[in-house]
C-alpha cells in the first residue's frame, strides 16, 4: 500500500509493500501519483521512501507485462517531476529498474549506505523512455549511465554520490531533516529554480525515432521471450528481434 503523513509542512510518501520489495505494479503507481498530487499545494516539500530495507525493486514482473503499467508509471513519474515543490526520494535500500526511475524523477536523492541503482532492462528485454535516459544522464553522467544502461551495472551508494547521482549520504532521517530545512525556504524561489532547471536542460521533445525505438522493445520477440520465461523461471533466450 501507499501511505502518507505530515508534519509541519513536509509530507511523507512511503511504498509500503513488504512481501514484493516495495515493487510496483499499476495500483501503487497509480496510488503514488494520487499521492503527490493530493500533497501539491498543502505542503512545502516531500520525501518520498520505502518501507524495510528496500526503496523499490522496480516493477512488479507479474504486472510489468499487462496493459496500463507503462500509462500508470509514466503518469506516477511526471506527478514528481510536475510538483509544484521539491521531492526528495530517501532511497533507504536498493533502487531497480522502476525504483531507480522513481529515484530520478525526484529532485533530490539522500542514499542510505544499503541503496543500489540499478536499470537492468538489457536483461530482461524491457527499456525505459528517452525521457529516463536523458535524466539518468544528466545527473549521473554520461559514462555512469552507459554503464547502467549498457552493461547492466549497478551503483553502490558511495559511487552514485561521488558521479553525482546521489545528492547525500544518509538516512531517512536525514532526508527527513533536509526537507523540513527546505520548507522554510522561499516557496516561489523554490518553484522558479525548479522550473528554470526542468525547461533549460530538458525540453520536451527528442526525435521521433526514439520513440519508435522504445516503443518496438516493447512489442518484439524477445519482449514475448521476457515474459515466457518470467513465467518458466527461467533465463531467456533472446534474439534481437
Amino acid at each position: 500500500m501507499i501511505t502518507t503523513e505530515e508534519q509541519d509542512g513536509v509530507g511523507l510518501i512511503l511504498l509500503d509493500r513488504h512481501g514484493k520489495r516495495n515493487a510496483l505494479d499499476v495500483e501503487h503507481l497509480d496510488g503514488l501519483r494520487a499521492a503527490v498530487e493530493n500533497f501539491a499545494g498543502a505542503v512545502r516539500a516531500i520525501v518520498v521512501t520505502g518501507a524495510g530495507t528496500s526503496f523499490c525493486a522496480g516493477a512488479d514482473l507479474g504486472g510489468v507485462y499487462g496493459d496500463g503499467f507503462r500509462t500508470a508509471l509514466y503518469a506516477a513519474l511526471r506527478a514528481i517531476v510536475d510538483a509544484p515543490v521539491p521531492v526528495i526520494a530517501a532511497v533507504n535500500g536498493p533502487a531497480i529498474g522502476a525504483g531507480t526511475q522513481l529515484a530520478i524523477a525526484c529532485d533530490l536523492r539522500v542514499a542510505a549506505d544499503t541503496a543500489v541503482f540499478a536499470v537492468p532492462t538489457a536483461r530482461n528485454g524491457l527499456a525505459v523512455d528517452p525521457w529516463t535516459v536523458r535524466r539518468l544522464a544528466l545527473l549521473a553522467g554520461g559514462g555512469p549511465a552507459r554503464a547502467m544502461l549498457l552493461g547492466a551495472e549497478r551503483l553502490d551508494a558511495r559511487r552514485a554520490h561521488a558521479c553525482g547521482l546521489a545528492d547525500r549520504l544518509g538516512s531517512v532521517t536525514d532526508a527527513r531533516a533536509w526537507a523540513h530545512e527546505i520548507a522554510e525556504f522561499a516557496p516561489l524561489s523554490l518553484q522558479y529554480a525548479k522550473t528554470a532547471l526542468r525547461s533549460m536542460f530538458e525540453p520536451p521533445s527528442w526525435e521521433t525515432r526514439l520513440d519508435q525505438l522504445f516503443d518496438s522493445c516493447w512489442s518484439s520477440a524477445d519482449f514475448a521471450e521476457s515474459r515466457r520465461a518470467h513465467a518458466e523461471k527461467r533465463a531467456p533466450r533472446f534474439e534481437g528481434r
